[in-house]
């Protein structure tokens, strides 16, 4: 694979603006490892450190070691990573987490692959080898959320919820940010899939924190809100299928309870439970409208996704930055 370009390595070639984006919250013990592993991985990228209300100096500390660093009031990944997006104007963004675990060195190889092959993602595999750094908790959870997007989604990555991305600019500047928390990963990977978006995974090192940092991710609780958003997402960009689903399940337990029913009515021309007659047609009433939801829903959601489609074509490929002078 080539190498990365340094800027300003070919002349009368605008090389791409590059930004380092980074999440923050209480990593005092991590925030300044992580800027300086960044600035020496890319020495001519802008490192940004969103600080999420840390009461522990991370801003002041980041600052010092010579990053450009933003406050977000509202807490939550998820808003951090609406504003990063928002506010940093670069041709190719990398984000990472602030904690020092995922490979800096590993940056330049990941905009190389996008560079090559004209993608908008390319996602940082996680791949540890130390215990701690990658509990067994979040290892099955991981597993168990990638397989779920697979079989509601038809593909998937194999690490959904790795914090360590590379994105184009039109990536970027298309994917309208809904999440609060850390189910953005999630919604960042859905958002890639429903657009067939060209993405790629690199294989990359995962550390242990260093001492002082503390996780902020509950393998449970972040688990099931992971879990609902992609549920959630699969309502949203697969109704026909969703409430086909429902719609299915109602028929056929409107039909299993309608069959004594139809029996007593050919041999005796009686209907003798009627309480059980209304309950039959009103399940099949829902049954027809939950299908027809997912018919209306589906023509309401191709709409919205070829709206997405043209945003994110509005803005030029990764191997579109070169501009001559």
């Amino acid at each position: 694979m080539k190498e990365f370009p340094a800027a300003g390595s070919e002349a009368g070639v605008a090389m791409p603006r590059v930004a380092v984006i980074l999440p923050c919250y209480n990593e005092a013990g991590a925030i300044v490892r992580t800027v300086e592993d960044f600035r020496q991985a890319l020495p001519s990228a802008e490192v940004y450190v969103f600080d999420n209300n840390s009461t522990d100096g991370s801003r002041e500390l980041a600052a010092g070691a010579g990053a450009i660093v933003r406050r977000v009031a509202q807490q939550g990944k998820g808003h951090v990573v609406r504003r990063m997006f928002a506010d940093v104007d670069a041709d190719i963004y990398i984000m990472a987490d602030g904690d020092a675990t995922y490979e800096a060195a590993a940056a330049p190889k990941m905009v190389a692959a996008m560079l090559e092959d004209n993608l908008d993602m390319v996602v940082g595999a996680r791949r540890s080898e130390i215990e701690e750094a990658y509990r067994r908790g979040h290892r099955f959870g991981n597993w168990a959320l990638t397989s779920l997007l697979k079989r509601l989604f038809g593909r998937s990555f194999t690490d959904i919820l790795s914090g360590y991305r590379v994105f184009s600019r039109r990536f970027v500047k298309s994917f309208p940010v809904l999440s609060a928390g850390f189910e953005i990963e999630t919604e960042i990977s859905v958002h890639a899939l429903e657009l067939a978006m060209p993405v790629s995974e690199v294989v990359t090192a995962y550390g242990a924190r260093p001492e002082g940092s503390v996780s902020k991710l509950s393998t449970y609780r972040d688990g099931w809100r992971i879990l609902r958003t992609i549920i959630t997402l699969y309502r949203i960009e697969r109704p026909i299928l969703f409430f086909g689903i429902i719609a299915a399940l109602l028929a056929l337990t409107g039909l299993v309870l309608a069959a004594p029913l139809i029996v007593t009515y050919m041999k005796t021309g009686l209907v003798p439970r009627f309480p059980t007659a209304i309950l039959v047609t009103g399940l099949m009433i829902l049954a027809t409208l939950s299908g027809m939801c997912g018919l209306i829903l589906d023509t309401v959601v191709r709409g919205r996704r070829e709206i997405r489609r043209l945003a994110y074509l509005a803005f030029k490929a990764p191997s579109d930055f070169a501009r001559r002078d």
